[in-house]
């Protein structure tokens, strides 16, 4: 497995096309009283969802590089993997989020999407597999239990 672009690369390149696009585009831009307290929010869930899942992979003494899931100890399927397989990512997404209500930018929202799309191919599928060669049908069991994102 070798991903193009380490995912917290990948969430700050989205981060920083967010900001310049909101910077040079006036369409898409909204205001509101909300704002700041709804980014906040976001803000506070993502990072609680990344710690979470490092508290996970600590406790269990395994491996927390997203480019060496071969190189798992155990499989983590309690805590915060029992709502989500990936909660770190979700956690850069609900941050991206964040960054474009923050924004006021729609279409930095709507950037959302091929970030999702990028993750989804580029590095869970080929952490799935590298994970399922590990841990057989233990993995595949979990993977029927608990959805990839939420």
């Amino acid at each position: 497995m070798n991903p193009l672009v380490p995912p917290p690369v990948v969430a700050a390149i989205v981060g920083a096309v967010m900001w310049a696009l909101d910077r040079r585009l006036e369409l898409g831009k909204f205001e509101s009283a909300l704002q700041a307290p709804v980014a906040g929010i976001l803000l506070i869930v993502g990072l609680l969802l990344m710690l979470c899942a490092v508290a996970s992979f600590v406790a269990a003494r395994t491996t927390i590089n997203p480019l060496r899931p071969s190189r798992a100890s155990s499989l983590v399927t309690t805590g915060i993997f029992r709502i989500s397989r990936n909660p770190i990512y979700l956690g850069d997404l609900v941050l991206l989020a964040a960054l474009a209500v923050w924004l006021g930018n729609a279409i930095s929202a709507l950037l959302l999407v091929p970030f999702v799309a990028y993750i989804n191919r580029f590095q869970i599928i080929p952490e799935e597999h590298a994970l399922t060669k590990l841990f057989g049908p233990s993995y595949i069991a979990y993977c029927s239990k608990v959805r990839r994102w939420l």
